[in-house]
């Protein structure tokens, strides 16, 4: 399975953020998941299993418990090929946020000279023009 296919998973993304804080009994990782999104512990199971098959979790036995961790690895190669992508949204996101910008100073400057010189001009109630 495709690293972006498990982590398109929403279920799968709450067990990364559950092991992300630290190493989880299989129970506990269920209850959790459980609670929140009201499957079943063999679906919690299968979602584990789909974690540890992708490289995404590690499982250990610890007496009759199992413990599962983050692997970082994938993660790190899911960041690396994202990162192709944030200099495109980077430069767009800050040019936004340079147009925002312009268009608040713009209003104070305009309040501040008692007028708005951005204000639209009301059309008949009925669509067609007055003249």
């Amino acid at each position: 399975m495709h690293a972006l296919d498990v982590l398109g998973d929403p279920v799968r993304r709450r067990i990364l953020e559950l092991l992300a804080e630290g190493e989880r009994s299989s129970g506990e990782v269920s209850s959790v998941i459980r609670a929140e999104f009201g499957i079943s512990q063999p679906a919690v199971s299968q979602h584990l299993r789909v974690l540890r098959e992708a490289g995404f979790a590690s499982v250990r036995a610890e007496g009759t418990r199992r413990l599962y961790a983050v692997e970082a690895a994938p993660l790190r190669e899911v960041d690396r090929w994202l990162d192709r992508f944030r200099g495109f949204w980077e430069q767009r996101l800050d040019a936004l946020g340079t147009e925002l910008a312009r268009g608040k100073r713009q209003r104070r400057l305009d309040q501040g000279r008692g007028g708005d010189s951005q204000k639209p001009t009301e059309k008949p109630k009925n669509g067609t023009d007055a003249s």
